[in-house]
């Protein structure tokens, strides 16, 4: 479960983290979180690549794995993929991970 208002849990081998992406939003940013309507919480994040051909998902891929300070390997869409909000996996220690989220926020 989900602790209330933190984008992400912790799960066997990393963490999962929800992620509202704005494609072509000018500058590479993690803006925090954000509580959608449905109630679930997100990270809001925008890069400057285009929606098209994965370059969006890949430069988010690139943007968390620097912020998480994990290797870009780490990082990947597991669901949402042509979606304006995303799942990413990130895979390591989920303690670390969760704490490096915590600093994030």
């Amino acid at each position: 479960m989900t602790p209330p208002g933190r984008p992400w849990r912790e799960e066997k081998g990393g963490i999962l983290i929800r992620v509202r992406l704005t494609p072509r939003g000018g500058r590479d940013a993690l803006e925090g979180a954000e509580i959608l309507s449905d109630g679930e919480a997100v990270l809001k994040a925008r890069v400057r690549a285009a929606p098209e051909k994965g370059l969006a998902n890949a430069a988010l891929e690139k943007l968390i794995a620097a912020a998480l300070g994990v290797p870009k390997s780490a990082v990947s869409v597991v669901a949402g993929g042509t979606s304006r909000t995303k799942t990413l996996k990130i895979a390591g220690e989920p303690g670390r991970l969760a704490e490096a989220m915590e600093e994030l926020l």
